[in-house]
């Protein structure tokens, strides 16, 4: 039986392993920015919804609760400024990841196809094009990729690893470029609610999309915005008819988010103030660590929205990685998100204060 994993990239983050080891090492311990979960307590408000939901005896449905396509089509117009939005338009995920690898299989892409990405970009884009045998295409402008046999396109704004936004015109004329040539765009939105110096725009905006989903799909996920990494609640909003091929599909597969999550998910979306209190955590540690960071000599490029710095000392990526590692501090090799990135290193702020300040501490002691 042939292993569907020999198609897979070799899985990036066993390389840091030693690299980790060394920070390990350090007196005072290591400080872990290599990783961006959530290290903040899941809000008090959502973890009583879940907790009321938890005698949930019965299976929960695909497509979620009445109660959960309410509040999904709700926030997405609220939020991204989306008209017309009906239970149609909204299906929950277990996770952001899943979808994002599993997606090109479910909409039965293969060999022949071709999946395009961005040139610098989450790895799992990848992973999702290789398990269905599709061929994936990088790039730095969609639109001057060959469209012939192109049949998904993914957008990431703000970007990860980069935390660049893409304006509102480009995302423009990337959707009417895609709806000219039959190419579904999914965009992938979860870092969109942690804009710092540039406001982002999702393609569901009647200014992007003209007020029509047709081929267009974004992808949101909690995991972020409400610490809710353990909870995988995530949802996609868009074309009512790729959302209703995919709830076909994912019926027979039984992708159900657990009820409690469900109903946790409901008041997380119908609640700001958790969000705008994390938001102030992330914004102390992300300008404390970029400060640090260029008194050390570093450089940032992009990094205006997301949770991570792009940063560069002009030097291979893996020498960085080395550098702060003596210090106590990992971060991820820019080389994990493609080639492009072999000059970079990604650093999140999703440590504890405390760790932030131990990292901050340490950048201002050591030799540049």
């Amino acid at each position: 039986m042939p292993a569907v994993s020999s198609r897979l990239p070799v899985f990036p983050w066993d390389r840091l392993e030693p690299y980790k080891a060394t920070a390990a090492a350090h007196p005072d311990g290591i400080v872990d920015l290599s990783v961006g979960t959530p290290v903040d307590p899941v809000p008090e408000v959502i973890r009583k919804a879940l907790t009321e939901a938890a005698d949930s005896p019965g299976y929960p449905t695909v497509w979620g609760t009445a109660e959960l396509r309410d509040a999904l089509a709700s926030w997405v117009e609220r939020r991204l400024g989306a008209v017309g939005v009906l239970h149609t338009n909204v299906l929950p995920v277990v996770g952001s990841k899943e979808l994002v690898a599993w997606l090109p299989t479910q909409l039965g892409l293969g060999t022949g196809d071709r999946i395009a990405y961005p040139r610098l970009a989450y790895p799992t884009y990848e992973v999702g094009a290789r398990l269905c045998g599709a061929t994936p295409v990088v790039y730095d402008d969609p639109t001057e990729i060959d469209p012939a046999g192109l049949k998904l396109l993914w957008l990431n704004s703000p970007s990860n690893p980069t935390g660049r936004v893409l304006p509102k015109d480009e995302l423009k004329r990337i959707v009417a470029w895609a709806r000219e040539h039959g190419v579904l765009v999914f965009s992938d939105e979860c870092y969109l609610e942690l804009g710092w110096e540039a406001e982002p725009v999702s393609v569901l905006h009647p200014d992007v999309c003209g007020g029509s989903y047709a081929g267009v799909v974004a992808v949101h996920s909690l995991s972020k915005r409400s610490n809710l990494a353990g909870y995988r609640a995530a949802f996609i909003a868009g074309d009512p008819d790729v959302l209703g091929e995919l709830l076909k599909i994912r019926k027979h597969g039984g992708m159900m988010t657990p009820a409690p999550v469900q109903a946790a998910t409901v008041v997380a979306l119908g609640d700001d103030a958790h969000v705008t209190e994390q938001r102030a955590r992330y914004a102390a540690r992300r300008t404390a660590l970029r400060t640090a960071l260029e008194a050390h000599g570093f450089r940032i490029e992009h990094s205006e929205a997301g949770l991570y710095l792009w940063a560069t000392r002009d030097e291979p990526c893996w020498d960085t990685v080395a550098h702060l590692a003596a210090q106590g501090i990992l971060v991820a090799p820019g080389d994990f998100y493609g080639e492009a990135g072999e000059r970079f290193v990604r650093v999140a702020f999703t440590a504890t204060d405390e760790r932030v300040e131990a990292a901050v501490k340490r950048l201002g002691r050591a030799d540049a």
